[in-house]
């Protein structure tokens, strides 16, 4: 469903990800406009994970409200943490492969936060905490990995909805919190600031 209808703002989703509009759909929501928010993702000094990727969400709808006011913003983060490591997105080989190496053989926490914004400036916030153990990966099997692309921009260098799903020996948690957008809780914000939903 589309989120304009009467006395309903108009939805828009704070990120120019294709995955995040393909989970909306999922539950049939589709954005009226996609505006990204262009901000700076640098972790803090010492700032863990957890309140990086919660920040980083609250951050994008803040910037996208403000350019659309008019609007009900939804904006996500993604952050994969190792221990109190921030593993980086990879945009290059060299991190991809650091990050896979890390990740091999050991349990890393996925948390994707989600923020919205209503056209009154009142922020709501969500998150989810996914736990997931990779199996110990071989040098062979990060090179193919590495070599097949769909790590690129990816938080932790991999898409868990790809190939890099037959790492995974265990999840537990939210599967679309992993791959950019946890979809109970989204369904919930939304819900809470007025959209009506199926």
């Amino acid at each position: 469903m589309n989120a304009a209808t009467a006395n309903v703002p108009p939805l828009v989703l704070a990120s120019a990800s294709p995955r995040r509009r393909e989970l909306l759909a999922r539950i049939g929501i589709i954005p009226d406009a996609v505006a990204p928010a262009d901000i700076d993702e640098t972790p803090r000094k010492a700032e863990q994970p957890r309140p990086h990727a919660v920040r980083l969400a609250a951050e994008k709808a803040r910037a996208a409200a403000a350019l659309r006011p008019d609007a009900l913003i939804l904006a996500g983060d993604t952050v994969v943490g190792l221990g109190a490591r921030i593993l980086p997105k990879a945009e290059d080989e060299a991190t991809a492969h650091r990050c896979l190496t890390l990740l091999s053989g050991r349990r890393h926490r996925v948390f994707s936060a989600i923020a919205v914004i209503t056209p009154d400036g009142t922020l709501r916030e969500g998150l989810s905490e996914t736990i997931v153990r990779f199996k110990r990966l071989t040098h062979q099997e990060i090179d193919a990995y590495i070599a097949g692309g769909e790590w690129h921009g990816k938080a932790g260098g991999y898409a868990i909805q790809g190939s890099a799903e037959g790492f995974c020996a265990w999840i537990a948690g939210s599967h679309s919190g992993v791959v950019g957008l946890p979809l109970y809780e989204t369904r919930r914000l939304l819900l809470a600031a007025g959209m009506r939903l199926a």
